[in-house]
This record gives C-alpha cells, sequence and structure tokens, in this order.
C-alpha cells in the first residue's frame, strides 16, 4: 500500500513538473523559473484549478489522466498570472 502512495505522490510531482513548465512557456516567464519552482507551479494549479471547477459543479482532477493534466496546466497558468498582477 505503502508503494502505491509513493508512486501516487511521485506521478503528481512528474504531471507538476511538466504542468509548470507549459504555464511557465505560456505566460512567458519560463526563462525566470527552475524545476522546483516548475513543480510547486504545477501541483499548486492543480489544486487551485480543482478548487474553482468544484465551486462551479464541474470535476476538477480526476485521477493520473489527460482531463487532469489540461486542468493542472490551466491552473498553473491561472495561477502565474494571478501572482504576475500582484507582482506589477
Amino acid at each position: 500500500m505503502k508503494g502505491v502512495a509513493i508512486t501516487g505522490i511521485l506521478s503528481w510531482i512528474i504531471v507538476g513538473a511538466f504542468a509548470g513548465w507549459i504555464a511557465s512557456i505560456i505566460t512567458g516567464k519560463n526563462a525566470q523559473m527552475g524545476a522546483i519552482a516548475n513543480i510547486v507551479t504545477g501541483v499548486g494549479g492543480a489544486i487551485f484549478a480543482g478548487f474553482v471547477l468544484k465551486y462551479f459543479g464541474i470535476d476538477g482532477v480526476t485521477g493520473f489522466n489527460l482531463y487532469s493534466i489540461i486542468v493542472a496546466i490551466g491552473g498553473a497558468t491561472a495561477l502565474l498570472y494571478i501572482v504576475g498582477l500582484f507582482k506589477k
């Protein structure tokens, strides 16, 4: 059982890194972000998008699938945009 949990966590770290990286490219911040920032942005974006979508009655992150990766990328992009508004 512990192996499954660790595998799930590692999977989401990888997905978070990918989602954060794509979001940083979309927002033009790729040169400013490192791997850790991409992971934090991607995982944070997935959580953010999950909460927002649940508020509107839509399933957010539903597991390890393409829909969830797209949600994570969208959430990470929104998160970077919002953070950028406060940095100006």
